[in-house]
């Protein structure tokens, strides 16, 4: 109060009369201290709030840093942590003289740790010798330790899902990607040690004190160019400076020797019973040995491949610790790096690259040369799809756990236990063959089970992790052909029904009216069937009608009527039952926070490009380009194509025409499900013999043919009738993509790849060339490395072309709808044709789709490609019509 002005007069000032709507009317100033009192008071509330504001931001920010940090402990001390455990478990067991209760792969980890943490150690400290010359200076990179724990970690990581009739892994498969795991912690371990001096000089890594001469010199000489304005020689000079990658050969050499180490150190003890008096039945916990490789046909023999195979004692209950023997890389905490080049972006620490490109040189380099102005766009999609930050819904995992717990078995989990052995009763020769048929489908089924169990254990695993954090992040990358996948391989929303009903926005919203109809709306699509295919007003009213099952799934999943298991998506399904419930009992259901993604799904989306490209009107009715009351539904369409035309071949005489038993026995079996797949995989090049196995499948499923010579024959026919039924309906579709198959054929006879770029500015070489064989050798065995060779395949470039080009422009239409959804404000999440978003949010987020995909056909692309053809073709003076 010491600083309001005093009041001169002690009264308030009276202004002049003013009239006001023919009124006079006497205005009174107020008095000083008055309007001082006032204008301070807003100035504290704005000071207040300002400082609300900055200290928010303030946490924020801390708490970011917190996180940040822990994102590069996990991607830079994964592997120490472990190596920590095993010394503090060693330690345990001198210290109490007993050996620790432990899960079962981490006893037989324990078992092996010291003896080959022994044998490296040897190694390295062993003379250089002529064996040794190929890796001496790469196995002594790290400790012993660490690189023992690497090997044993990720060589039981590839027997996991190594061979199906027996666990083993190739050999060259295995040391070339132990070696790149070692190369790649190296580069850790050296970052981690040169900062630790760096800190503890008390100098900075980049200030003059701490540089060699050689680096200074190579600095004076970068400022140089770049102030001659020669970048690019300045950037490969500081490229050249950078941690030079080993190569395969060295990841070979070095991989085949730990390999051998741990084949020499590792042993198991069966589990039986013995007497004193007889020795411990100690063996090899691995073994190398060679196997036979065969041609297509099963013939003749071709070569020898040498493998790694684990003893069947490791089998027992391999599936029940499988998370105890990798080291996951879980998604990030914190947003992703923003990409900005080629290995510019992701993971913080972790390798990241902007392509898949498995080692393809040409599409690399047409990768790194591209102009980053041209990238631009892809550079944001990327960042956008991973910007978006999810969290695990804890009440679905609740439910996964129990299940799993109790054997699985439903809601599309496999089952924990084996199928029985068949039991031999005869002599007969038929009885025996037989016998031994049946043998080896239960061996199959069992292996597949217990790939499936080592699976779902790693996905939970994930999850059990991840619950207690706020979000996450998944890093996304390309394909070759454009399309975008997370980096990170286990839980994540590209994946199966039990991976996207445990993941959920991190960010909640408002329902909002036209939220609670789009959940109904998604509850219906995922219960499936022929629901999905019904008119939004009945899938509405099919919700309606199940609204009691709907509450009593969200509170009793396990011990009510179940009817959520029914649905096609059963743990999507019971995610959107619990978020609806919660709506329905919310006396404002229009204001509960919603978590859920809901989808929204292309029509057999490969068949909808091809109607936009072809612009073929009845194409387009087909696959929903076109408005109508209800979904057309192409797959129903071609089911009933399929059964007209096997009716017709049942009615006829068997004498005469050898389809007709084989017809009677399919006429009924029939349906949507059938032939789904393969309408689906069309357009994307499927051919007879994936058509055949996809409709065998199905009918194994069904279960009404049992003998296996007779749903083989039923298999042929039904793909065949399915391929001509399809031709019928899609000509305009089948005619884009025989004129694609050409355009490659003729570029590929010039020995070239065929290359296009996307209207998005990503360049897309095929990578199919004829591999080169590069033979080392090691000191396991000899190795055949397979090198991209110099002539291209022209089959594979000609036959791939026309699904590569389709997928490569439903990648841009789900860029393009990422970059405008972000630009709008909203969350988003793509699996190629399905797209995500907040309930609130999909009326505008079916907007944006809608006109990205007029935009994108708006441009003239198969006009472009057209002349890329013509110059071709000119080349070898041929004529396009």
């Amino acid at each position: 109060m010491a600083n309001l002005q005093t009041i001169p007069s002690g009264i308030s000032q009276v202004l002049p009369k003013e009239v006001v709507n023919g009124r006079e009317r006497v205005f009174i100033r107020d008095p000083p201290w008055i309007s001082a009192f006032l204008m301070k008071n807003f100035y504290f509330k704005a000071k207040m709030k300002n400082g609300f504001k900055l200290e928010f931001q303030e946490i924020e920010r801390r708490k970011y840093q917190v996180l940040r940090r822990r994102q590069i402990q996990a991607e830079t001390e994964a592997w120490e942590k472990r190596v920590e455990e095993y010394r503090e478990l060693e330690r345990e067991m001198c210290e109490k003289k007993l050996a620790p209760n432990l899960p079962y792969m981490k006893k037989l980890f324990l078992g092996w740790f010291e003896p080959l943490r022994n044998a490296i150690e040897k190694e390295q400290k062993a003379e250089k010798s002529k064996k040794k010359a190929a890796f001496a200076p790469f196995i002594d990179c790290l400790p012993a330790d660490k690189m023992a724990v690497i090997v044993m970690h990720k060589l039981m990581g590839l027997l996991m899902t190594g061979d199906r009739d027996e666990r083993s892994v190739r050999v060259v498969e295995a040391a070339v990607q132990i070696g790149a795991a070692i190369e790649h912690e190296v580069r850790i371990h050296n970052f981690l040690e040169k900062t630790k001096k760096s800190q503890r000089k008390g100098i900075s890594a980049e200030s003059p004190e701490s540089m060699t001469n050689e680096t200074i010199i190579l600095r004076k000489r970068v400022q140089n160019l770049i102030r001659r304005k020669r970048v690019s020689e300045a950037q490969k000079l500081v490229k050249n400076d950078k941690f030079k990658s080993w190569g395969r050969d060295t990841q070979a050499k070095l991989g085949c020797c730990l390999i051998e180490l741990l084949t020499e150190t590792a042993y198991v003890q069966p589990p039986v019973s013995q007497s004193t008096e007889n020795p411990p039945d100690f063996r090899p916990a691995f073994r190398h040995t060679f196997k036979i490789a065969t041609n297509e046909a099963g013939q003749n023999p071709v070569k020898r491949y040498g493998v790694i195979v684990c003893d069947p004692v490791i089998h027992c209950g391999l599936d029940r610790s499988v998370n105890h023997m990798m080291v996951p890389y879980v998604p990030m905490l914190v947003p992703p790096k923003k990409w900005k080049g080629y290995d510019k972006g992701g993971y913080l620490f972790l390798p990241s690259y902007l392509m898949r490109t498995h080692g393809s040189r040409q599409q690399q380099d047409a990768i790194k040369c591209a102009p980053v102005k041209q990238m631009q766009k892809v550079y944001e999609a990327l960042d956008t799809l991973g910007n978006t930050k999810w969290r695990v819904n804890r009440r679905i995992l609740n439910v996964v756990e129990t299940v799993w717990g109790g054997g699985g078995n439903i809601a599309g989990l496999v089952n924990r236990n084996d199928v029985h052995k068949p039991e031999l009763h005869s002599d007969a020769v038929e009885e025996i063959k037989k016998w031994k048929w049946n043998m080896r489908k239960a061996k199959k089924i069992n292996q597949e089970r217990h790939s499936q169990r080592c699976d779902i254990e790693l996905k939970l695993s994930v999850a059990h992790k991840m619950k207690d954090e706020d979000g996450f992040y998944y890093p996304h990358n390309l394909d070759f052909r454009g399309r975008a996948y997370p980096m990170h391989p286990h839980l994540n929303h590209l994946s199966s029904d039990l991976c996207r009903g445990l993941l959920e926005f991190a960010e909640g919203r408002p329902l909002g009216k036209s939220g609670v109809y789009w959940l109904k709306i998604h509850l219906a699509n995922l219960y499936g069937g022929v629901v999905k295919k019904l008119s939004y007003d009945q899938r509405l009213a099919f919700v309606e009608n199940h609204l009691n099952e709907v509450l009593d799934s969200a509170d009793n999943p396990l011990n009510g009527n179940r009817w959520w298991l029914k649905a096609e998506d059963p743990f999507q399904c019971l995610a959107a039952c619990m978020n609806l419930s919660e709506a329905l009992k919310s006396s404002s259901p229009h204001t509960v926070i919603s978590h859920l993604p809901i989808h929204q799904d292309g029509s057999c989306n490969g068949l909808q490009h091809y109607a936009a490209l072809g612009k073929d009107s009845m194409e387009a009715a087909a696959v929903n380009l076109i408005a109508g009351d209800k979904p057309a539904d192409v797959y129903s369409e071609i089911a009933a194509r399929v059964h007209d035309i096997i009716r017709l071949d049942s009615e006829k005489d068997p004498t005469i025409d050898p389809n007709a038993t084989i017809a009677k026995l399919l006429v009924d079996q029939v349906d949507r499900k059938l032939v789904k797949q393969t309408v689906m995989t069309s357009v994307y090049g499927v051919t007879y013999v994936g058509a055949r196995e996809q409709i065998k499948r199905r009918l194994q499923e069904k279960g009404l043919i049992t003998d296996d010579r007779l749903l083989f024959s039923a298999a042929c026919y039904g793909a065949k009738v399915t391929m001509a039924a399809l031709g019928e309906l899609f000509q305009a579709a089948r005619g884009i993509m025989v004129w694609l198959g050409d355009c490659a054929k003729v570029i590929a006879s010039e020995n070239q790849p065929v290359r296009w770029t996307t209207p998005l500015g990503l360049p897309v070489v095929q990578p199919y060339f004829k591999s080169r064989r590069h033979i080392i050798k090691t000191s396991l065995q000899v190795l055949a490395l397979q090198r991209e060779g110099d002539s291209v395949e022209a089959r594979k470039q000609r036959t791939a072309f026309p699904p590569n080009f389709v997928h490569s422009l439903d990648s841009t239409h789900m860029m393009m709808t990422a970059i405008a959804c972000r630009d709008s404000g909203l969350q988003f999440a793509g699996v190629h044709d399905s797209f995500w978003t907040h309930a609130c949010d999909v009326d505008k987020m079916n907007q944006i789709l809608r006109e990205k995909f007029v935009e994108l056909y708006s441009m003239p692309i198969l006009e472009n490609h057209l002349v890329f053809r013509v110059e071709y073709c000119d080349s070898k003076n041929e004529i396009v019509a």
